[in-house]
């Protein structure tokens, strides 16, 4: 609370509230053919087309992939061209490939949801120009509270999961696309009129050069720290975009069985919807929780516990054929670790890398986009050489160890150089 009252009378409030809108709403539509991936499926099955497990994988993933990649492009935008033009430019583009979904509806292809899924990585990208433009704002006390305001769009994805399989059930799945194309409307054009960039008076622009990246990409603590987040994040928004397919794939007789009538009629796609959407929500609220939890015990510390909690819950579901219920619990509990990791891992990367964090958070946010990509097509390839997840659960569960045996490699080198005078708990 003595955060928020610190920001009164300070920065530009209408641009903050105006970068929380946009990084919010991006957020709902760059994962937004997660929670229709079913009804997607069929509406192609109907014109002929049957989407492979691997197929229907690359659909889910090229969003993140894209998102990851555009996040660097759009953050030398923010530096060429301003936060403001660049935010404008790609609200444009996603506009424009929700309505082009729609107008095409039933009778697009699957080559064109591709570049459909293309276009919603602008959405994605949206992170690294909605988070600088807030910031720049602010003074370093208040970076914090501003960009955990600015930056709680992850919520956009648990949106998706609650309405958008009620829409497509009441209207068809290309109304999601048409409702998505009007509220990003609406957004675009109170973004035009509440967000400014800051004068110089109040932010200095240091224009980052390609020099830059590749200085810092000789540093290996920066690829331990692509890899941590790419587990973190990665995991995160891989399980979010490909948690409804997981459910329908394994769960659908299950919860038909016990009865579920009572939450939506019996559409065993809302239900879906809703389970998916309580098991996304804990990773998206708990990040900030996983912070406030490695800034009193330490960001390595808290890495151990939750990646640790991750990896075991992975190889549960992975050995054990677990009933729905107790299921759905693994999930909870797999993402709102990955969710509390993301935090942690964000509560060292300031400490270790402050001078360059911009520059960092671009880099380090593109490997978590790529971690994610990566978990859909291991799901997907899963599926379509088993006939189910314990092998991609395992591969996942794997990746984890490996990332918490890095942080047995590098922990006490990170205690005795930076750590030593980085001004918080390690």
């Amino acid at each position: 609370m003595a955060g928020f009252k610190a920001l009164k009378g300070q920065g530009h409030w209408p641009t903050l509230m105006a970068a929380f809108l946009y990084f919010d709403f991006s957020f709902m539509v760059w994962t937004m053919l997660g929670p229709l991936s079913t009804e997607i499926s069929e509406a192609l099955a109907l014109g002929g087309f049957i989407m492979s497990a691997s197929q229907k994988a690359t659909l889910l993933s090229i969003p993140i992939l894209a998102g990851a990649l555009l996040r660097i492009l759009l953050g030398f935008g923010v530096d060429k061209f301003g936060a403001k033009t660049t935010a404008l430019v790609s609200q444009a583009v996603v506009i424009g490939v929700l309505f082009y979904a729609y107008f095409r509806g039933v009778g697009i292809t699957y080559n064109e949801l591709l570049l459909v899924a293309f276009g919603l990585g602008f959405a994605g990208a949206s992170f690294a120009v909605a988070l600088p433009q807030a910031g720049q704002w602010y003074p370093p006390k208040l970076q914090g509270v501003v960009l955990g305001i600015a930056g709680a769009g992850n919520i956009g994805v648990v949106i998706d999961f609650l309405f958008a399989p009620k829409i497509a059930e009441l209207w068809g799945w290309e109304a999601v696309f048409l409702v998505g194309g009007v509220l990003s409307t609406i957004i675009f054009i109170a973004y035009m009129f509440m967000a400014k960039d800051a004068p110089a008076e109040v932010y200095t622009p240091r224009p980052k050069k390609l020099g830059d990246y590749l200085k810092l990409l000789k540093d290996k603590d920066t690829w331990w720290f692509n890899l941590f987040y790419a587990v973190s994040f990665g995991g995160f928004v891989g399980f979010a975009g490909y948690m409804k397919v997981y459910l329908m794939n394994t769960y659908q007789a299950d919860m038909s069985a016990f009865g579920l009538d009572f939450l939506d009629e019996g559409n065993v796609k809302v239900v879906a919807g809703y389970f998916g959407a309580l098991c996304i929500f804990a990773g998206a609220v708990l990040r900030p929780v996983g912070g406030a939890i490695a800034d009193k015990m330490g960001g390595i510390k808290s890495l151990y516990l939750f990646f640790g909690t991750v990896a075991l819950m992975a190889m549960i579901n992975a050995y054990i054929v677990l009933p729905f219920y107790v299921a759905i619990l693994v999930l909870f509990l797999i993402m709102a670790n990955l969710g509390m990791a993301n935090g942690a891992v964000f509560q060292l990367v300031p400490q270790r890398f402050g001078k360059d964090i911009g520059i960092m958070t671009g880099i380090i946010g593109a490997a978590g986009g790529l971690g994610g990509t990566a978990l859909i097509k291991t799901l997907g390839w899963s599926k379509g050489a088993f006939d189910g997840y314990a092998a991609g659960f395992m591969i996942f569960a794997a990746v984890v160890v490996i990332a918490l045996s890095g942080i047995s490699l590098v922990k006490t080198r990170w205690r005795t150089t930076w750590g030593v005078t980085a001004g918080g708990r390690i």
